[in-house]
């Protein structure tokens, strides 16, 4: 590791931002990281390592999480098939890479964010890809989403190349990638984990270590499942509320606070009231998602007929052209459904 890093602070072994967190069946168990506040974005917290970070993929989530790890003290260098991302990152203090090798070149950590599993196999797996330019004894951080199954694989690909890899898929949309506030679900080994939490803690307020490789995307499943649950269903209640001609911004403020609250209803509601879908989250990457939940069920033996027939509503949005529209778009095809198009009494 670079000899820039300031020692770590010593551990007092309970913290008041850990507890302990059950893990999946297994011999690995670790506390996670919840962390009630964090210094604003542009002001960066001397506490922690400096860190030099690759970073590849500066989307929508991507890059607000490469900048929130410059504020934190991190040597961050970006790589982005689109440049522009890149200059982004350096006009926030962070550089601009041309390749992915120039990105890795002496890298510490190296954090992948892309779209798909192709995409991670593409940028780990092909001749000028990491694997082909990483530093030895490097952590690879895959924050993409992609099937369990391909993480394990490409993980243990990783290994043998002398790489420590984590899948570590994170939930929070662009808000919380903004906020430096993800929920973050990991899988690898406990060393691994614990020896980057400074990293995580650049971007993450929840960080929990789930199991062994592929755990973290199977969990990840999990939560795009019940996302995508609670948007349908609270598209269904709002279109049930204008029906009736309620008052549907006191509706939702009265729901939210009792058990009908989410976090879903919180931040899509008013969006659904509006008809504002510009994308946080885009529906062709929750149609993405649905598929890995829907496969990897089936390849369980696990019956989701819920799942099923929101992945098909997805899926009917996607297909009628509205896949960049964000996933609470998924309102449009419900109202469609119910004929109730620009209907609001």
């Amino acid at each position: 590791m670079s000899t820039s890093r300031r020692p770590r602070r010593p551990s007092t072994g309970s913290t008041p931002h850990r507890s302990t967190s059950p893990a999946e069946p297994g011999p690995q168990q670790t506390p996670h990281t919840t962390r009630p506040g964090r210094a604003p974005p542009d002001r960066k917290d001397t506490s922690l390592m400096s860190t030099k970070i690759a970073f590849i993929g500066l989307g929508i989530m991507g890059l607000p999480m490469a900048k929130n790890l410059v504020s934190a003290g991190h040597q961050v260098t970006g790589y982005n098939r689109s440049p522009e991302k890149a200059e982004q990152l350096a006009l926030a203090g962070g550089a601009a890479a041309s390749s992915v090798a120039e990105a890795v070149r002496g890298a510490e950590v190296i954090i992948t964010m892309v779209p798909d599993s192709p995409d991670v196999e593409a940028v780990m797996l092909d001749e000028d890809g990491v694997l082909a330019h990483a530093e030895p004894g490097a952590t690879w951080i895959d924050h993409s989403t992609i099937r369990p199954d391909v993480a394990v694989q490409v993980a243990q690909k990783a290994r043998e190349a002398g790489l420590k890899p984590l899948d570590a898929p994170v939930s929070g949309g662009e808000q919380g990638a903004i906020d430096g506030a993800l929920s973050i679900m990991v899988g690898g080994e406990q060393t691994d984990f614990e020896a980057v939490q400074d990293v995580f803690e650049g971007v993450g307020k929840t960080i929990v270590l789930v199991g062994p490789a592929g755990s973290g995307q199977t969990v990840k499943a999990a939560n795009q499942l019940i996302v995508a649950g609670n948007i349908g269903l609270l598209a269904e209640a709002v279109l049930f509320l204008e029906a009736y001609g309620v008052d549907t911004g006191s509706a939702l403020q009265v729901l939210g606070g009792g058990l009908a609250g989410s976090k879903v209803l919180d931040q899509k509601g008013q969006k659904m009231l509006d008809r504002s879908f510009d994308p946080g989250f885009r529906l062709e990457l929750h149609h993405k998602d649905m598929g890995i939940v829907t496969s990897a069920a089936r390849e369980a033996g696990v019956v989701i007929p819920l799942a099923s027939t929101v992945a098909q509503l997805i899926a009917s949005t996607v297909q009628r052209g509205d896949g960049g529209l964000d996933h609470s778009g998924l309102f449009t095809v419900l109202e469609d459904l119910g004929g109730r198009n620009g209907t609001t009494s």
